[in-house]
């Protein structure tokens, strides 16, 4: 909250101005603020027909430095937007298995989706009158893809299990590790250390990790979940098992730090290990784990507007970031909706992969905070991928929602959920 804000409240209202000032910052009315706001951002896109990120996005920019200024990014708020990415990835971990991430597909899908916006972002870069070093990490940000923004809408539209989903779920996971190996060669090629050593190290830790930490969770840490449900303890405390999982799933998110992965995709690896779970006696963590999801994910998808400060858009970067935020879209439709086409699927799914792998969301934020930290790119280009990243994340859940599944929602008009709306279809299948 700005303090400019908060004078002004304390003198409307009649109160001391540190009494005031102690209030609005406290954590509850920030939290009850930025519920609040989410729930606005679900009204605004109800309004506009739009998918509920959208709603959220927008909602976000005009509270936030862009419009209003009444929320900025503060820890409080990047540890909630945090917390929220990973639950988000962990709710949708569960509803996939191992087999349908890797494959051959999905790895083709990231590689090429890898290459080719960077060598867009590379080139866009240098004709703009750019130096290399810049360059290299504008075409580096545009390689990364935000797993949470395409997952969620497919969610939302009742299409997580399409085979296209899949693709771009499994490329989106194959994808972070690509784009790690890419910032790991950026970094080292800007600072003169770039060693053929390094980046094998950098590669086979994140592999790693997904193979043994895929393989820890479903082999020892889902059969022990299981065993453990059977037991008089976890009749007596039946929540147990829901704490048990989350506790992994944050486990996990910190481990792929660790190694150099976002966290929401450990979070992710936790939630498929865990996928085929039954549990008898205990509450059922996963329900538990959707309705932490819908608050945290909600202020994830609202601090993405708030992060972003269309004020800091000069004239003289403007046409920059236009541009390259269409090099970004069409970069990954091309790069990964052509392999997807040619590995066996159809236009329309290909075009859906290609445009589901197009939000550069948190992930190219990071990216570029990077660049911003190590003095490679100036303030000027940090914005213009903020905003970049901010205007790839709101393209997708347009496109799908007017285009590729115009008139089609995971929530009916009678209230129908999303869980119900699975079970009804899994009933319809037997």
């Amino acid at each position: 909250m700005t303090q400019a804000w908060n004078r002004q409240r304390a003198f409307y209202l009649g109160f001391p101005v540190n009494t005031m000032e102690s209030l609005f910052t406290s954590v509850e009315f920030q939290m009850s603020l930025l519920l609040f706001v989410a729930l606005a951002g679900y009204l605004v896109a109800s309004r506009i027909n739009q998918s509920a990120v959208i709603g959220l996005i927008l909602v976000g920019l005009l509270v936030g430095p862009s419009a209003l200024g009444f929320i900025t990014y503060t820890d409080f708020v990047r540890g909630l937007a945090h917390l929220g990415a990973v639950v988000l990835l962990f709710v949708i971990g569960l509803e996939f298995n191992v087999k349908e991430i890797l494959s051959a597909r999905n790895g083709m899908i990231a590689a090429i989706g890898v290459v080719v916006p960077w060598i867009g972002g590379y080139g866009i870069s240098i004709l703009f009158g750019f130096d290399t070093a810049s360059a290299v990490f504008i075409g580096t940000a545009l390689t990364a893809t935000s797993i949470a923004i395409t997952a969620n809408v497919l969610r939302e539209l009742g299409k997580l299990q399409t085979e296209a989903a899949k693709a771009i779920i499994g490329a989106a996971v194959i994808d972070d590790v690509l784009s790690l190996l890419a910032l790991a060669i950026s970094s080292d090629v800007v600072g003169g250390t770039f060693s053929i050593g390094g980046i094998a190290i950098v590669a086979i830790k994140a592999i790693a990790f997904i193979i043994i930490g895929g393989a820890i969770g479903i082999f020892v840490v889902s059969r022990y979940m299981e065993r453990l449900d059977a037991t008089g303890f976890a009749k007596k405390f039946p929540e147990f098992i829901f704490i048990f999982a989350m506790m992994v799933a944050f486990l996990y998110a910190m481990c792929a730090e660790a190694v150099g992965l976002s966290a929401i995709v450990g979070a992710f690896i936790a939630g498929v290990s865990f996928e085929r779970v039954e549990l008898t006696h205990s509450r059922n963590f996963k329900e538990g784990a959707e309705y932490l999801q819908i608050i945290f994910a909600a202020i994830f998808f609202v601090s993405l507007g708030i992060l972003a400060d269309v004020r800091a858009v000069t004239p003289e970067i403007f046409l920059f970031l236009i541009v390259l935020s269409v090099v970004a879209i069409i970069t990954k439709v091309i790069g990964c909706g052509l392999p997807a086409l040619f590995m066996g699927m159809c236009r329309k799914d290909a075009l859906i992969v290609g445009f589901g792998m197009s939000p550069r969301g948190e992930v190219a934020m990071i990216v570029a905070l990077i660049g911003l930290e190590a003095g490679v790119i100036g303030q000027g280009v940090y914005v213009v991928l903020v905003l970049m990243s901010l205007l790839t994340t709101i393209v997708t859940p347009i496109v799908y929602r007017n285009w590729f599944f115009k008139g089609e929602c995971a929530y009916e008009d009678k209230g129908t959920s999303i869980t119900e709306t699975r079970e009804m279809d899994a009933e319809q299948g037997s």
